[in-house]
């Protein structure tokens, strides 16, 4: 804008603001590179951690371990905008920091016949939606599981509890709830669309920081029955990717600007045939003859992703072969937008649609918690 309209005053100002952002960030990731070698879960000492008599919500077990009476006594909690006690909240993300180390980039899951399996898309901290999701659709359980695709944080407000809710159901029931890394489980979104404000708000800067050491570990994708390939955003820019190259991705780090771990984390499906650049500025565009060679290539029959706003909730494109669900409704409050989420069975993984609208939240505006400079756009 700076180039085409170089007197106008304010988008010169912006483009400085933007200018500092910018250097500030590449400042702290040189001296991350410093600190990378230092855990911060290594550094959290969860004994020195006292829960107060007055603390009046729910308590995890003897053994520090997530139970299905906690959760239930969470979700209610968290509804009625209270805060789950530190020291709990810190042994639930330490937990889970050890199970996404056991897991590999891609994983496998297997629907068997006569079963449901529910599919999500983004969430953005959108908490009372996600609490409607589990209305609708009922309960996560072993006889209901979940994929939730990605970006469970920023936008919303609610993010804390969005995160704390999927990471109590993961660790409740690990073999049938599933996460998958999106482009905000990052550094960078959560400094500039709200998550990093909302940890400090509600807990700590070393939470935020420990927060950011798990998302690296969550994986990039999830392929059902040998037959579904889910990821957050999309394919890729070489014709010639299998799912043995996803899973040899080193995803244990922040997206790079480049790469599979950065298409598959920030790509999007375009009409027309071939490839473009992306309007967002990192990953690519990609058309429906690109998704049908990937899915000949490795023998799949669609692919699922989440990443953008649609005005259903979700979006067949490239002849029904790239489906993009969206679970954020009316996101960020202006939009509109309906959410849903798709259910498919072991026998033939046909997609099934169930769009919903937004239900009320408390006055709290999205956003909220944001770098200023993050209303610029809705990334």
């Amino acid at each position: 804008v700076t180039k085409a309209c170089p007197n106008d005053k304010d988008a010169t100002m912006k483009y400085e603001e933007c200018k500092k952002v910018v250097t500030r960030i590449r400042f702290e990731k040189a001296i991350a590179v410093d600190e990378s070698s230092k855990s911060v879960a290594n550094q959290i000492e969860i004994n020195t951690m006292t829960v107060e008599k007055e603390y009046d919500g729910p308590h995890l077990d003897v053994d520090g371990l997530v139970t299905k009476e906690f959760i239930y006594a969470l979700l209610p909690y968290f509804e009625s905008q209270k805060k789950l006690h530190k020291k709990y909240a810190y042994q639930i993300i330490l937990q889970i920091l050890t199970l996404l180390k056991s897991l590999p980039t891609l994983i496998d899951i297997t629907v068997p016949k006569k079963h449901k399996f529910t599919i999500c898309g983004d969430v953005h901290g959108q908490f009372y939606d996600l609490l409607n999701i589990f209305a609708l659709n009922g309960p996560p359980s072993e006889d209901n599981p979940y994929l939730f695709n990605g970006d469970f944080v920023d936008r919303g407000s609610f993010s804390v509890e969005c995160i704390l809710t999927l990471f109590g159901f993961k660790l409740l029931y690990p073999n049938h709830f599933f996460l998958a890394r999106g482009n905000h489980e990052s550094l960078t979104m959560n400094q500039m669309y709200g998550f990093e404000g909302e940890v400090k708000a509600k807990y700590t800067a070393q939470m935020f920081q420990l927060f950011t050491e798990v998302f690296n570990y969550l994986p990039l994708s999830h392929c059902i029955n040998n037959k579904v390939l889910v990821m957050h955003g999309g394919l890729f820019s070489k014709d010639d990717v299998t799912l043995k190259d996803i899973r040899a991705i080193d995803r244990v780090k922040q997206p790079p600007e480049e790469g599979l771990m950065s298409e598959i984390l920030w790509s999007d499906p375009q009409p027309q045939a071939g490839r473009s650049e992306s309007k967002r500025g990192v990953g690519l565009q990609f058309g429906p003859d690109v998704t049908e060679r990937f899915l000949k290539l490795n023998n799949l029959e669609y692919v699922v992703r989440s990443h953008e706003v649609k005005q259903e909730g979700y979006e067949l494109a490239h002849n029904g072969k790239c489906i993009t669900v969206f679970s954020a409704p009316n996101y960020c409050d202006t939009m509109g937008n309906k959410g849903a989420y798709i259910t498919i069975t072991g026998d033939d993984v046909r997609p099934k649609f169930t769009s919903y609208t937004a239900v009320p939240h408390p006055a709290v505006r999205p956003m909220m918690y944001a770098n200023q400079l993050s209303m610029f756009g809705l990334m």
